[in-house]
């Protein structure tokens, strides 16, 4: 029997997620100081001590109609990029487990706790761990080419791979999310972030009949990483 090395099985699965799943980012997370916080029974999530993080660009075009509120333009592909991240974790995972090990992949937006708004993992908290991104002023992840510009997936294994490292704090003197945050709820420190401001902004936009979903977009548009829409060629003719 060939064994295959950690780092063999990550840049396998990472060629995968990219390349034939499409995915724009992918990243592996040691996840033991984090599974108490999993809403799983004790006997699924010991079973696991990685996780793989995947991530898909959300178009600046899309983020172009958002002013100050979500829109139904942003809502739609919000939801199309959850069923791209639920299929592509699907996908990988029954390559792992074609392989002879474990693999639950976890909703990319699935809340089983609507008092608390939490779900059966923390996708971001992962991604995170995963070194896709830090957390940045807006609660959010931010990537250093991306931005927050992207929706996570979460797919947890006991396949050994290779852990990557978390990113440092890098939003420096960039304060665009605060500036144009609706709910005032961003301040100059992530610890600082108004949980329950922006959660009752964001359940004034779905009672408006805005979206169906507690989102907004309007710190994702601020956030919008490398590159603007600026860089896109004009309209010819």
């Amino acid at each position: 029997m060939v064994t295959i090395s950690a780092s063999e099985n990550y840049e396998n699965l990472k060629k995968v997620a990219q390349q034939e799943l499409g995915c724009d980012l992918f990243g592996v997370a040691d996840i033991t100081s984090i599974r108490d916080s999993f809403i799983l029974p004790e006997r699924v999530k010991n079973r696991y001590s990685r996780a793989i993080s995947l991530g898909k660009e959300v178009l600046l075009s899309v983020l172009d109609d958002i002013q100050n509120a979500p829109t139904s333009l942003y809502f739609h592909h919000y939801r199309q990029l959850n069923v791209f991240l639920d299929r592509a974790a699907l996908l990988l995972a029954t390559k792992i487990s074609a392989a002879g090990f474990l693999a639950l992949p976890i909703a990319a937006s699935q809340v089983i706790d609507w008092q608390n708004q939490k779900a059966h993992v923390s996708h971001k908290k992962i991604g995170e761990l995963a070194g896709l991104g830090w957390l940045g002023r807006n609660n959010l992840l931010v990537n250093p080419v991306l931005g927050s510009r992207f929706r996570l997936v979460s797919i947890l294994t006991n396949m050994p791979l290779k852990n990557d490292t978390p990113l440092a704090f890098a939003c420096g003197d960039c304060h665009r999310c605060q500036v144009v945050c609706p709910a005032q709820a961003i301040k100059d420190t992530p610890a600082d972030f108004d949980h329950l401001a922006c959660y009752r902004k964001l359940k004034e936009f779905r009672d408006r009949g805005l979206v169906g979903q507690y989102i907004c977009g309007v710190c994702v548009k601020a956030c919008y990483g490398q590159k603007s829409l600026a860089d896109f060629q004009p309209e010819a003719g």
